[in-house]
């Protein structure tokens, strides 16, 4: 028995197919999803979703969002998702060393948060640029 998973940006499916096992990054920590877990709705945070299918995983960057779950099928809508096959592994980690050296220089509570912000997003996409299931 496999979970129909259908990840959704406001643009497009990004993804959609059958899968083992999901791990959410979740507003309250990461979240596993096997078949027969019982219903829920999570709000997810910035950071790598991985997805099971096929008995290899796959990595992919999400930048916040929902997902519900029930009768094994589990819709995620997110604001933005990125496959991290798709990422170039040394802009990722450029734009993660320049999210860094950014923050450095926020003075105003909106400039921190911005540039936190940032950061959340770039880590995302480095982390799942590198993805390694191990």
């Amino acid at each position: 028995m496999t979970l129909t998973v259908k990840i959704i940006a406001p643009d497009r499916t990004v993804w959609a197919t059958e899968a083992e096992e999901v791990i959410l990054p979740s507003s309250t920590g990461q979240v596993g999803i096997l078949t027969g877990h019982a219903p829920l709705v999570s709000s997810l945070d910035t950071g790598v979703l991985r997805v099971k299918t096929g008995g290899k995983w796959v990595a992919l960057a999400i930048m916040g969002g929902f997902a519900e779950v029930g009768n094994n099928n589990l819709t995620i809508l997110v604001i933005a998702a990125e496959q991290g096959s798709t990422i170039d592994k040394d802009k990722a980690q450029f734009e993660y060393d320049n999210a860094n050296l950014l923050s450095e220089k926020a003075k105003t509570p909106k400039e921190i948060l911005q540039t936190r912000k940032n950061i959340e997003k770039a880590r995302a996409r480095l982390q799942a640029a590198t993805f390694s299931a191990a």
